[in-house]
């Protein structure tokens, strides 16, 4: 049988900074199939806390696309869109859902990400 050992709840995570650009506290961050939010700045080669579950306000890629509440949401590398996107940069799996409803008139959306 193959053991785990439990480290922490995986609410946050320590993410290094590998760019020569501080990250910003609020950034959105791709994580492999994810994204997170930078819970702090982020000094370049530093380690710094990256929020992985929560509701966060995110700008939508086209403030003209209407978003209805609890469909799948992805990231193309530049805002939230809810079409899986393709290219460079882009996470074309879920990386969360609408929390609330996004009109086609708003610039952003509520996202509960996945984690």
């Amino acid at each position: 049988m193959t053991k785990a050992t439990y480290l922490q709840r995986g609410e946050a995570l320590d993410y290094t900074n590998a760019t020569t650009d501080t990250i910003e506290a609020g950034s959105v961050i791709a994580i492999g199939n994810h994204i997170g939010v930078a819970g702090t700045d982020i000094e370049p080669n530093a380690v710094g806390s990256v929020h992985m579950v929560g509701c966060f306000e995110i700008a939508k890629t086209s403030a003209s696309e209407e978003i209805v509440q609890g469909a799948p949401v992805y990231f193309d590398g530049t805002g939230i869109t809810g079409t899986a996107p393709s290219g460079e940069g882009a996470i074309t799996s879920a990386i969360g859902y609408a929390a609330s409803p996004s009109t086609a008139t708003d610039t952003n959306v509520l996202v509960k990400l996945n984690g």
